[in-house]
């Protein structure tokens, strides 16, 4: 998205994680969906990184084409991107996601991502939160005024001007000897969350 229009948005804040204000250093998860993906980098930078400096990120990216080109853009941003989906590389994506936390940098997935259901969590986050340890930061944000573009998942892009309200919510943390029945109440408890804290109108 063009930087000179994110410069415009009038931004609120609401954290509810605890863990950026008071100087928390452990590495997340970043729950993002993937219709509002448009702000993404700008969220990370705007609020992250503007209190703690020296956090990077890694981010799931798509195998595809497109893909491709978002890998690129990120590069330019220092955020490392993982090419991979359920459908093409997961287990190198898995991989590789892994040992990006391992080195320290928080992540980023989109849990209804590439091709959907809409604001469904998939079962990946659940895995990766389960082999890194790392908390899940559940992530929204509602715009005043936006484009939906005709795609699966409504894309969002924020005209000029638009009220930004960001939220995030309570982490979620996934017990890496969680058995199946509980990875599934915590899939569904993540995706509540999500909800929750998700406006359309």
């Amino acid at each position: 998205m063009s930087s000179s229009v994110a410069a415009t948005l009038r931004w609120r804040w609401h954290d509810g994680t605890n863990l950026f204000e008071n100087g928390g250093k452990e590495p997340v998860i970043f729950c993002l969906w993937h219709n509002r993906l448009a702000l993404s980098l700008i969220l990370f930078r705007r609020y992250v990184q503007a209190r703690q400096p020296q956090r990077k990120m890694a981010a799931l990216v798509s195998a595809s084409r497109d893909g491709g080109m978002l890998a690129r853009v990120l590069e330019l941003f220092d955020v490392e991107p993982v090419r991979g989906s359920s459908s093409r590389r997961g287990p190198q994506a898995l991989r590789e996601l892994v040992s990006a936390g391992e080195r320290g940098r928080d992540l980023a997935i989109t849990p209804d991502g590439p091709r959907g259901p809409c604001y469904v969590v998939q079962e990946g986050i659940i895995s990766l939160a389960q082999l890194t340890g790392m908390a899940i930061v559940p992530a929204s944000f509602h715009l005043s005024c936006k484009w939906r573009l005709k795609t699966w998942d409504r894309f969002q892009v924020p005209l000029p001007f638009a009220r930004c309200e960001v939220q995030l919510g309570p982490p979620v943390r996934i017990p890496r000897e969680a058995s199946d029945e509980e990875r599934e109440r915590l899939r569904a408890e993540l995706e509540a969350r999500m909800r929750a804290i998700t406006r359309d109108e």
